[in-house]
């Protein structure tokens, strides 16, 4: 595999995941976010994997963490102009899950009976 192969597939892996998605759609109000704030808006996800998901996010360029000089530190989260333009081409999938979601929920149900 080519490296720009290889970094092809490592970006497509990183916006396929779970988390990222939805840190994308939590960030997407153009807010700087606190972490434990993120945490509980993206809910389910532990504090180690949320903190992995915000790393990778950041070494991609999707997001900036901004750290203040306080007491107790206060670290926010931003989407950057790369990560705005994620969240705008994964809209279509938001839409069409919700647009499909009760569809799907019958096809789970039928399959479900027949097993």
């Amino acid at each position: 595999m080519t490296p720009k192969e290889t970094l092809l597939r490592e970006v497509l892996d990183r916006i396929a995941d779970k988390w990222t998605l939805l840190v994308i759609e939590e960030l997407q109000l153009d807010t700087p976010t606190r972490f434990s704030v993120l945490q509980r808006k993206v809910g389910g996800v532990s504090q180690k994997m949320l903190t992995k998901t915000l790393r990778q996010l950041e070494r991609d360029g999707l997001v900036t963490r901004t750290v203040h000089a306080e007491v107790p530190p206060r670290v926010e989260y931003r989407l950057t102009r790369l990560g705005n333009s994620l969240g705008e081409a994964v809209c279509g999938l938001w839409v069409w899950v919700e647009k499909h979601l009760n569809t799907v929920a019958r096809a789970r149900q039928g399959f479900d009976g027949r097993a």
